[in-house]
This record gives structure tokens, sequence and C-alpha cells, in this order.
């Protein structure tokens, strides 16, 4: 039995009962398909629009549909069997019978048939006509219809995703595929992208998936009744892996490895500073104990307590031991709180810095720097909402607005989105493709230009969320391949519904935002949308968007009028028309919605360390949406604002860091949303940077207070230990100088007091000021000035009345409490005085006192003006000098309180004097310093800077005359050190040493060591960046200190085929090893290897017997001598390594040889004076016992031979006379028992020794020739040749030589050889590529001349021109090689080089001499002299 799936309307089903009592499904008449317009008409079926098909199809490509008639009527019978597909479907879903007719029974059904056809037609004869004429075959072509549409998918990265399809239509249709409306050309991208065709069903095969292939995928399908096509969207998502830990006991013992983790991070990352476009690292040291095999701790990096993962833009890595964060193109988004969490199966630990990321030089003087955090929301088909964050500068002035750029992704083109800069930090950008992925950016812009651009948003696809929503819920089932067909679907041509809620869901001055939900009715083929809007007051509506309907139920209107009140409305549309609209939203006002934040509460600022501050400040009231919070510091007295923060933070605390030490700093906060940045806040209190050190017996464990007293209840600020541990410490004593009057105006007065003589046994943390109005004789009650504590010993009282006495008291304060209360000082009138610049500076006094320099230091006015002093002025004039001698020592006014004076003339005395400086002006200079004579007292010394074997860097400072009591104090910059993390100080005897603890950018500045209770014994180092660099460099020679070798590692052979590996150190200690290592594998001394190491040469070596197969690769030496390592290496592979074994061999094989009887050289001839050829050997370490033989074509000769009488001996030289024809193959053997060895010498015929002829080109043409073994006056030889040629026979060489060869001169040349018994020919062929590389004539820029020589000994050769010699040199080059070939060579020939020329031979039987003449000519002067002739 057989089952097919069929899903028909219920309105073109029908079921009839069989006689049996089966139901029959039977099809209805198709319905009439609407024609497809491409108009939208309203109601009134006026047209108000179009909208535009998806596909296009070309001239060509409508054009190519119909090729033939034959290939229509085969399709046509392909359509039919589809169609008869779909009725068989319904049959086969019944039990199939097999039943046996009758004739008779056959023809009375088919009577009973064509009468209910009677019947059908009568019933209904339209529908009847309608089917009739469907089956006629003229009338089966149809538009193509997609029987089955692809499906959207979401597959995971990596990936395989097939989309099908099923397409009908007559003529078979052409089917095409698009991604973002691209046309796919699988052919080109096999290794992408699979397309197949068959039998109506269509695909398109993905392979590999990644994030770029999230897209739309259309199918198009045409043929000339018309087109259709169908969408599909793919997502690929990215698979997130997630560790999950078992769990733990509570006491954090692992029962898996049966130890408990402890964690220790070290070497921890400080507070650091970043610019943009930089790289950071941070990184820790993390030691986990005890240590477990194959186990590793969890590392896991935080920013702002969301974790980190590795991007384009952040790496992380894990060594085993050190956690490094790298931040790559460092931007803002980066700052903020990173945190290391290591994670063990014992527990985790962290640990916490900030990262401060500052903005990027501004190419453009005042204009903004760029915004930070752009992000994308509320993406749909054509739209999505752009969000960023205000910068924290503005720039020069006030930001007008933002500039939003998008890039499609795949492309480097930006494209701006608004024409005019938004103010608002929102922004909704329209007009996307839909399916397409994209970027954003943002600029600022004020009254100077715009800023840089933003670090980019995250990709965004422009898709539907409900298609978004449904994609990311995970994989999608596979395709099952069940297929359901529909005759018809019922929603094709229908017209869509109206859309409902349509809301307001943003406005702003610049733009609205509407969104609503799509209609329920609306088909399968997709709604767009029309926006209208209609001004308040009127009737009208007017459509906003005429050219394009939208795709997303999401529309941003700009250009609407501020102020004025709007209603809107949408309407749906689609190939069938235009819908009802929707109802109205009502009236809207056009404005912004959301107002600015309120400033944020007064902020508190407290000391926290050497350079930062915790800021305090209450959070802005009745703020919506806030983003967070920029704080802003200035040093006093400037008005140069500098942010704390370049991102904006929520918390309403935060630690400013990266200030200087000892400046006067005041904060003010800001806050900011999307409208944009609320005003300022007021500025806080001063304060100085300096550390808060707490005098708890925790961190002070020293008795330094002896005197118990009560003490009363103390501030939450201070320190939370408990009250007990103040046991030893009193409040302050009275201050005892009253307060005085430094400056009054209107309403306010400036007071000033000195702190107390007594301390109370801890630091004065604060003053508290009271008043109280005087009129006459009547005093009023005291009222307190300050609620918060003052740190400095001058107070600002403000908002008091003019010409109204008050007086004042002050009160101490430290940790155990507030003191009592000064004397009141004196009525003092709060009437304007005229002093606006500030008082003399105070405590002026001299350090490292040199002949040609003085330090000079002093401390601020007590009075510092109207406004706060910013600089100091430092005269000097000789003491001898009159008041006109007084000169500025700078021009610039100084503002540290210290100065270097450098010039002075040496036994020069001077004085000093310090005048500061504020807003209204200079005041009055201090008192005069001095006089201080200019002189270096003897056996001052200098700080000096030493570096250890440990490669620690310190600061030494001596003293020859310290006294009881004196003490070596260090300061930086001439201010006392409160941290200690940087330098540790140790003090032995007159010598006191400062240690850097971790040499850094951070240390860089003047330390400065003095002497107390001495006459200023004082001195002082500047650590500039480039002497930090050098003493890095050196302290890291230091730790890692490196062995230098006089000598790398070489290879020499020995005899015996022995190898030797050597090398030499240039020094080394008796402490130094030597670790021999082969291909990274440690060797030892044994049978094969012997190593040796003279440690006074300091040459290491190793010897190996043999090389083997096995012995190609690398050999090393590691060297350790105390912390110095060293490492040499050889690398002996490929044919380097082979040859040198095949030496290795033949020279152990010559070692085995000479062990016993052997040659010392082998068999050879000579031919003496009387022409005899004697054969001679010499012979070494042989014994009388040594047997000796002598044979002679493998056949021994013997005592009794007449040969045995030709055999000599004479000092280890065997000698054979041979005389002229005794040609052969002679062999000499020696042999004892020590071994044997054995030498031969082959003198075969002459003729049969003769090599194969060779051919040799030369300036006067070719030279055939044939070279024999020996030649003797019998050897006869004949030439087989042509005329102009010439023959003959030069020691072992036959020749023949063909003068200025032609065409004619090719050919078969043939050499008979006989030497009186037996003979040979040589032939040879002097044709096709012979004659072309050696025949033809060619114009050469040199000429080289070779003359073969023969004699015995070898005689001396020399060169003749025109009867002189010549000499070798760049235009004649002479050679003689092998005692046989003689060469000259003639460099750049011209017609100078003709002459007569000869090759002279020499030795002590007599001279021969070669002669030739060489003729230099200009081919084209001989030209010229035919054509004269002629």
């Amino acid at each position: 039995m057989k089952h097919c799936c069929c899903l028909l309307p219920p309105s073109l089903k029908t079921s009839v009962k069989t006689e049996k009592g089966q139901e029959v499904v039977k099809l209805s008449p198709l319905p009439k398909r609407a024609k497809r317009t491409y108009l939208a008409m309203d109601t009134d079926k006026e047209i108000i629009g179009y909208v535009i098909p998806v596909f296009r199809a070309n001239h060509d490509v409508v054009r190519g549909l119909m090729e033939s008639q034959e290939d229509v009527t085969e399709e046509g019978i392909n359509y039919v069997a589809m169609r008869n597909l779909f009725v068989r479907e319904a049959r086969e879903a019944l039990d199939v019978k097999v039943v046996k007719k009758t004739r008779s029974t056959h023809i009375r059904e088919s009577a009973e048939r064509m009468e209910s056809n009677n019947q059908i037609c009568h019933i209904n004869p339209t529908a009847w006509a309608e089917f009739r004429k469907k089956m006629n075959p003229d009338s089966l072509t149809h538009p193509p219809e997609f029987i089955v549409k692809p499906r959207g998918q979401t597959v995971w990265e990596g990936k395989t995703v097939k989309l099908h399809c099923t397409v009908a239509g007559w003529p078979k249709p052409r089917v095409a595929w698009y991604k973002n409306n691209v046309l796919i050309d699988a052919k080109a991208h096999p290794e992408k992208y699979t397309v197949e065709s068959n039998y109506n069903m269509h695909s398109l095969e993905i392979k590999n998936c990644d994030f770029l292939d999230t897209a739309r995928y259309h199918v198009s399908s045409l043929n000339v009744k018309g087109e259709a096509s169908s969408v599909a969207a793919i997502v690929v998502k990215i698979v997130i892996l997630i560790l999950y830990f078992s769990s733990m006991s509570a006491d954090g013992f692992c029962p898996e490895h049966g130890v408990t983790f402890e964690t220790t991070i070290i070497d921890k990352f400080e507070v650091a500073f970043g610019r943009e476009g930089e790289t950071m690292s941070l990184g820790c040291t993390v030691i986990v104990y005890p240590t477990v095999k194959k186990y590793q701790p969890e590392v896991v990096w935080y920013r702002n307590s969301v974790p980190l993962k590795p991007s384009k833009w952040v790496r992380t890595h894990w060594s085993g031991e050190r956690a490094t964060l790298t931040l790559v193109h460092l931007n803002k988004e980066d700052e903020g709180m990173y945190t290391l969490r290591v994670n063990t199966k014992s527990g985790f630990d962290t640990y916490s810095a900030y990262v401060f990321v500052r903005d990027a030089d501004v190419e453009v003087e005042g204009v903004p720097v760029a915004p930070l955090d752009v992000r994308c929301h509320d993406a749909n088909k054509d739209y999505v909402v752009v969000t960023w964050k205000q910068p924290a500068v503005e720039g020069s002035s006030s930001i007008l607005g933002y500039y939003i750029d998008r890039c499609e992704v795949g492309t480097h083109h930006w494209a701006q989105c608004n024409e005019n800069p938004v103010k608002y930090a929102r922004f909704p950008v329209t007009g996307l493709v839909e399916g397409r992925s994209y970027i954003f950016r943002v600029r600022a812009l004020n009254m100077a230009g715009v800023s840089r651009p933003s670090r980019v948003s995250e990709p965004v696809v422009a898709m539907d969320p409900s298609d978004r929503a449904r994609l990311r819920a995970g994989p999608s089932a596979p395709w099952t391949g069940m297929i359901k067909f529909t005759e018809e679907d019922p929603t094709v041509g229908v017209v869509p519904g109206e859309p409902t809620d349509v809301v307001v869901t943003e406005a702003t001055k610049s733009y609205v935002v509407l969104a609503w939900k799509p209609p329920v009715q609306r088909g399968h083929e997709g709604v767009m949308y029309y926006i209208e809007k209609c001004i308040s007051g009127t009737d009208t509506w007017q459509r906003v968007n005429t050219g394009m309907p939208v795709k997303s139920p999401r529309f941003a209107l700009f250009d609407l009028a501020e102020g004025k009140s709007y209603s809107f409305r949408v309407r749906c549309c689609n190939s069938a028309g235009v819908g009802e609209p929707s109802e109205s939203t009502g009236e809207i006002t056009v404005g912004d919605k959301l107002d600015l934040p309120s400033a944020p509460g007064s902020p508190v600022a407290t000391r926290n360390t050497d350079t930062s501050v915790v800021v305090f400040w209450a959070a802005s009231k009745d703020v919506k949406h806030l983003v967070g919070y920029y704080i802003e510091c200035s040093v006093v007295g400037t008005d140069v604002w500098m942010p704390c923060n370049n991102k904006p933070v929520k918390q309403t605390r935060f630690v400013c860091h990266g200030l200087t030490t000892g400046t006067n700093y005041v904060f003010r906060v800001k806050a900011v949303n999307a409208a944009g940045y609320s005003q300022s806040s007021s500025n806080s209190d001063a304060v100085v940077v300096q550390a808060a050190i707490c005098e708890c017996l925790r961190h002070n464990s020293s008795p330094l207070f002896t005197l118990p007293v009560a003490f009363i209840p103390f501030s939450s600020r201070l320190c939370s230990i408990h009250p007990t541990v103040f046991k030893h410490l009193f409040i302050p004593g009275i201050i005892a100088t009253g307060v005085t009057l430094l400056e009054a105006v209107k309403d306010y007065m400036v007071l000033t007091w000195t702190a107390p003589a007594n301390n109370g046994g801890a630091d004065i943390r604060g003053y508290f000021v009271d008043y109280r109005t005087v009129k006459g004789n009547v005093v009023g009650k005291w009222h307190e000035m300050n609620h918060q504590a003052l740190t400095t010993t001058s107070y600002k009282a403000e908002n008091l009345k003019e010409n109204v006495f008050y007086q004042f008291q002050v009160r101490a304060m430290n940790m155990a409490g507030v003191s009592k209360a000064s004397l009141p000082s004196a009525s003092l009138e709060c009437k304007e005085w005229t002093i606006t610049v500030p008082g003399a500076p105070v405590g002026l006094h001299v350090l490292e006192v040199r002949d040609t320099s003085v330090v000079v230091l002093w401390e601020p006015p007590a009075f510092d003006g109207r406004t706060p002093v910013n600089g100091y002025y430092l005269d000097i004039k000789e003491a001898s000098a009159g008041e006109e001698g007084w000169k500025a020592v700078h021009e610039k006014a100084n503002k540290m309180k210290y100065m270097k004076v450098t010039g002075l003339k040496a036994g020069t005395s001077y004085v000093f004097h310090v005048r500061a400086q504020n807003l209204a002006g200079v005041g009055k200079p201090s008192a005069v310093l001095g006089p201080i004579l200019a002189q270096t007292r003897p056996g001052t010394k200098e700080i000096y800077v030493d570096v250890d074997d440990n490669g620690v860097i310190s600061m030494i400072f001596e003293c020859s005359e310290m006294k009881e009591g004196s003490e070596f104090v260090w300061s930086k910059n001439y201010k006392a050190m409160t941290d200690t993390s940087r330098l540790t100080i140790i003090n032995e005897k007159g010598k006191s040493r400062a240690i850097f603890n971790n040499p850094s950018l951070e240390d860089l500045g003047t330390f400065s060591c003095v002497v107390t209770n001495t006459d200023g014994i004082s001195s002082s180092y500047t650590l500039t960046e480039e002497g930090l660099k050098r003493l890095l460099d050196i302290s890291h020679d230091h730790k890692f200190p490196v062995i230098p070798f006089k000598n790398e590692m070489a290879m020499e052979l020995l005899e015996k085929g022995c190898v030797r590996f050597w090398c030499q150190v240039e020094k080394c200690t008796s402490a130094c090893d030597v670790e021999y290592v082969f291909n990274d594998v440690i060797i030892t001394q044994g049978k094969k290897y012997t190593m040796n190491f003279n440690k006074s040469t300091g040459i290491i070596e190793m010897f190996m017997d043999s090389l083997e197969v096995t012995d190609e690769g690398t050999f090393t030496f590691n060297l350790v001598d105390g912390k110095a390592k060293g490492t040499t290496s050889l690398v002996l592979i490929g044919d380097e390594f082979r040859a040198l074994q095949k030496k290795s061999e033949f020279e152990r094989a010559e070692w085995v040889r000479k062990q016993g009887p052997h040659f010392v050289e082998y068999l050879d001839f000579t031919v003496t004076q009387e022409c005899d050829v004697l054969l001679k050997c010499k012979i070494g370490n042989v014994r009388p016992e040594t047997e000796i033989t002598w044979s002679k074509d493998s056949i021994e000769i013997t005592e009794e031979d007449e040969d045995a009488k030709k055999i000599s001996r004479q000092d280890g030289e065997l000698t054979f006379n041979i005389g002229k024809k005794d040609a052969g193959i002679y062999e000499v053997f020696l042999m004892d028992d020590r071994g044997k060895d054995k030498s031969t010498y082959s003198l075969t015929d002459a003729a049969n020794s003769s090599s194969e002829i060779q051919v040799l080109s030369t300036e006067h043409g070719i030279v055939l020739y044939s070279t024999v073994t020996y030649c003797h006056e019998d050897l006869r030889v004949g030439w087989l040749h042509k005329y102009r040629v010439k023959s003959g026979v030069t020691g072992d060489q036959l020749w023949l030589k063909i003068n200025e060869p032609t065409e004619k001169d090719k050919g078969k040349y043939t050499m008979d050889i006989f030497d009186g018994k037996d003979g040979v020919k040589r032939v040879f062929e002097l044709s096709g590529k012979a004659w072309e590389e050696e025949g033809k004539v060619k114009k050469l820029d040199s000429l080289n001349l070779t003359g073969n020589v023969w004699g015995e000994p070898v005689p001396e050769v020399s060169w003749t021109k025109n009867d002189k010699e010549l000499v070798s040199d760049e235009h004649y080059k002479l050679k003689f090689e092998h005692g046989k070939f003689a060469s000259i060579t003639i460099a750049a020939v011209t017609t100078a080089d003709s002459g007569k020329y000869a090759l002279l031979v020499k030795n002590k039987y007599g001279t021969e001499a070669g002669e030739f003449t060489v003729s230099v000519y200009n081919p084209e002067d001989e030209e010229s002299k035919e054509e004269k002739r002629d």
C-alpha cells in the first residue's frame, strides 16, 4: 500500500463514495487567477502608486526561452506528466485492487461514465467548459509558479546548507539564484556553491558557511508567460563553547585530584594609561600550588565585570605561568576596570586595576574628540537605530551635532547617512537593502570642525525581527525530503488589511519614528507600507514616502516643523493593491521628549595615593536614560580642565589617577544622556595630591605614642579600626598663635594661622574655623565656618557682611579627635583691601652647593592674593654687587618650588630671593638668602647608579662625615617620598642604597639625598628616559648573561675518518658545564662519542669515530657558567652531510689500508730520454717478508721470466721498463700478515684506447680530435675527408682541422687508426646541431685560443705577439691547466689585436713553438671595400 500526502484547500476538495463505500477525493476546477499587476490602486480603483517587482529579465533571456518547437513539445509532455502526478497522488491514497473485467462490464462502466459526465455538464456547464479548455494542449502554457518555496534556515558556522524549491510552468522556466540581489555564479565559485536542477526540482548548496553567508537568497523563475520569485533568509551562527566545572567541596578540597589548590597572583599590572591607536598589554604571573600534571586553571579576563572574548580588538594568552591580555588599537571603549580571574577546582582568585585610554591627538586644534560605543538597535528590513555616547571633550566650543556613516560589510565605501548634524545621540538609519550587513561609525561636529570617526559598530543584518528571532532559536531541522503540493494559494491576489498599533516610539527636534504591527491578512508574497501625515487642524492626508513603499514596520520622518503637531497613519500594499489606512496616532508635537540631565551634586575629593584622588558626588536628580558621568580636574590657579575619564561611569565614586604629586587640584562632574550634557557641578574644594597614610597599629606597629588620653568619636572618613588602637594617641595641642588676616574684600576675608607645636602623636588631618560678630563691646555666639576639615593653614571666609567686625578661632584635628579652640583673634573688619598679589615666599634654603651650581628651594607664601599662585621667579646677584645687580635666573614662571642654578663662578658668593606670581601680578620678593659661597666641599661625593650581578638597579650615595643622629633622607623632585613601593632604601654605616623595585617610566625624575645633622651634605641624580633604557639593558645583561664565543662550533675530519666538533669560548670559570645535544637529545660520553673540555684554553671538543646515516642533523653545545649561558650549533644535513660521510669513510679505508704494505703512489708511466716507457710506483710500510708480485694481463711475472729483469726496486720505488710496444694491463700486489694492497695500470692497444671524435670551434675554423691513452711511432692515423683540411698528432691527441668552414664542409668524417696490430675506425657526423653550435662563424667580443702541450717533465709555457712576450692582464688572460692545456683569451677583440702569435713550450730536453696568425677585420669595412671595387 502506498500513501502520499496531498494538501488541498477546502474549497477545492470534494469526496464521493463508491459502490463499495470507499471515499474518493476529486479535484474541483481551478479558479481563474487574477492577472498580476504592478499598479497599486485604492478602494476606488484609482492608481495611486506602483510596486516594483523583485526581479526582471532582459530581452536576451526571454528570447532564449523560446528555442524550438521540439523543445515545446517535449516540455508539454513533461507538464502533462507532472499534472497527472497530482491526480495520481490522490488515487494512490486508496487501496489499490486489481479486478479482472469482462468486455460487457467494461462497456457498461463506460456508458455510466459518459452519463455522469453529461450530468456534470448540465449541472455546471461553465466549469466543464473551463476544464475542457485547460485539457486542450494549446492552452497548457502558463507562467511559473512555486509548488514548494525555499525555506529560511539557521546553520552553525562551518556547516553546509541547502535550499530547495519546486517550480512548475510551461514552457519550462529557467531558474536563477541571487544573494542580496546579486546573481550567484556557481560555475565561477564551485568550491562555495553547487546548483542543481532535476525534474523541476531546484536546489542551491552553500558549503562551509561563515558569517558573510548571512543574507537573503532569492530564487527567480522566468518563462515567456511571466515570472515568479521567492525568498529565504540564511543566518550563520558562531559556535560558542561554554565550559562547566565540576563541583567542589566547601573547603576547596578537590576530590578529583586529591589536593586543595592555592592560587597566588604576582607581578601584577598597575593602573595603566594608553592612547587611542596604541597597543597595550596587561599581564600577571599566576602560581597554582600544588602543581598537578596536565591540569591548568581557567583564566578569564573581565572589563567592568563583563567577560572578554578574543576578537580583532582583544587577544588573550595563557602560557601556563603568565596570563596576558593585549588590547589592539586602543579605543575609549576599552577604558574600564580590568579584572583577572583565575578559576581552579578549589576556588578562584582575582586582581583588578583600572585602564585609562586618552584621546588621540586631534588633527585640527579645537575640534571635538571622537564619540564612542556605537551600537545598533531595532534592526529591520531596511531600518536600524544607531546609538552612541558623547565624548568627554567637546573641543574649543560645544558640540553642534553628529554625522552618522554607514558601510556595507565587504566593501570599503563609507556613505554619510544624514545631511544635517543631529544633536541627539540616537539616529534611525533608513534606506538599507534587505538581507545585507552594515557597520556604522559616528563623527562629532563643533565650530572648529569635525572629529575623527569613532570605532565602527558590530555588523548588523537588515532583516525582519521575526525572522531573526526564529533563526536565532537554533539550527533548523534538516530537510526531510517530503514535498506537499497545493493546487492554488488562496491568498494570492488578496489586498492586505490595515496595520495595527501605530505608535510614535521616538520624537526629537530632528525626526519622529513610527512603529506598527503588520496586518493579519497580508498574503504570502509579503507587504510593504505607505506612511501618511496630517497637520493638526486640517483634514488633508499627505503621503510621506511617495517614491517607494517601505518594507519594515518602522519609519523615520524628517523635515518636520518643530513645535507643530501631526497625526500619522499607515497603509499596506502588495501587487493586488493598497489596503485601508490604519487608525491615526493622534496629534504628536514635534520636539525632544528626553530632557537634559540635571547637574550632579557637589563633588568631594579626598586623598588616595601620590598620584590619585578619590572623588564622590551626589547623583543627578530626575534624570532619564542616564549614560553616565564625566569627571574633570583642574590645577588650582589655572582654568584648564582635563578629563579624568574618557568613558562615562555610572557610579557616584571615581578614583582619578595620573595626577601630579604635591599639586593642588579641584574637580567637577557632569552627567550625560542621549539628549546631551548636563551643566557641570560646582567645583570641589582644593585637595593636594598626597598619599593618605593610615597611622593605625595595623599599618604602623612602631610605639610612637606614649600618653594615654581619652578621645572623642571620630568621623567615618577616618580609619575604621577598633578605637583601642588609639590608646597611645591624644588630641593636638592648642594653636599657639592666633588667627591673622591676610586679605579682606567686601564679602570675604582670607585668614591664616600656624600649626600647633604639639600634634598629639599623629599628623594633623585638618582644621575647623569658628567665627562670631562683634559690635562695640558686645560679642555674638560662635558659629562653624566649615563643616569639612581644612587641609591648609589658611581659609577664605566667605558670605560675610561688609564693614562688620568678626572674631575667629581655630581647632586642629588628628586621628584622636579635635583640639580645643585657639585664642580668639582680634576684631577684624570685613573691608576691601587693595592688595591682590601674593605674599612673599618663605623657607628659602639651598642644597647641593657646588663650584658652578646650587639648588634653591622655598615654600609658598602664606597669602596667595586674590587668585592662587601659579608660578615663581628666582633672582640672583653676587653678594658684593649693589641692588642694581639683581637679575632673573629664568624668563618664564617656574611652577615648581625649587630650581637648580648653574653657571656660577667658583669661589664667588651669591644671594637669592624669590617672588610669587598669580593672575593679578607678581608679589614682593622674599627675604634674601645668603650669601652662599659657590664652592664644592672637599670629599663631596655624588650619587651614582650601580647594577649588580643580579641585575638590580640602585642609586648609591656615600658620606664620610656622618655624625651621631645623622640620617640619609631621599626625595624625588625634592619632595618627600611617601610611596615606598617604588624604592627600597638600605642604609649601611656611611652608605645609602636606593633600590628600584620595578624600574619603569614612573621612576623618571630627579632623586636627591640629604644627610641630616651635617653642614648641608647632599647630592642628586636625574633619571631620564634614555638613561633608564640604558640601565635596563645593562640589568638584562646581568640577569641573563651570555657566554661569549671566540670561535663558534666547527667541524674537521681527522685520520681514520674520525670527526671532530669543536668550539672555543673567550672566557669561562672552573664551574662552567657543557651539555652535548644532538637533535634535541642529550648525548653522553661512551662508545660512539668522546668529549673533552679544556677550561684553561676554553676549547670544547667532541669526537666521533665515524659518521653513519643516523648522524644527520644538528649538533649543539649548551654551556652554563653560573647564571651565564651560551649555545652554539652546527647543522649537517643533505648533500653536505653525505659528502662528509663519504669522505670520512674514504679516510677510514685509507687508514686501514696504510696499516699494512700499501702504495704511496699508484702505478703510472713516464718516458725516458731513450723514449722508453717506464711503469713506476712508490710503496710504503714494507717489511722484508712483504711479498711483491707483478703481473701482466693477469699473468704473474716470475723471476725466470725475461720481463722480471726489467723490474727494479730502489728506496721504496718500483719501476718496470716495458719498452715501446708492450701494451697490456699491468698489476702490482703487496701482501704480508698485516694486509695487502694492489695497483693496476692499463696500457691497452693505442688504437683501441682512442676516444670518440669530439669537435672544437676555434678562430680559424673547426677541430675534430680524438684522445689516445698513449701513442708511439708505429701508430698510423688516416682521415677520410675533403679538401682544405689539415691533420696531425700532438701528444696523445689525434686531430683534424677545417679552416674557414662552409656549407660544403658538412658531412661524415672517418678516422682510421692502426697501431701495428689492431685497427679501429672512428666516425663523426658534422651536420645538424653539431654544425649549428660549432660550425657557425660568429662575431665574438672575445677570442680564446687553446693549445695542447706534451712533455716530461712538464714544460714551461709562454705566449708572444709579434715576437714580444705577453703578460696576463685584463685584456690578455693566460692560463696553463693540468700541465696539458695552454690557453689565451683576448677580451674585447679589435683590429689592433691582429698579428703573429706563438705558443712557446720549454723543458730541459728542448724548446718548441707553435705559431699562428690572428686577423681581425670589420665586416662593414669589408662590404664597403667590395662596393668600391664594383
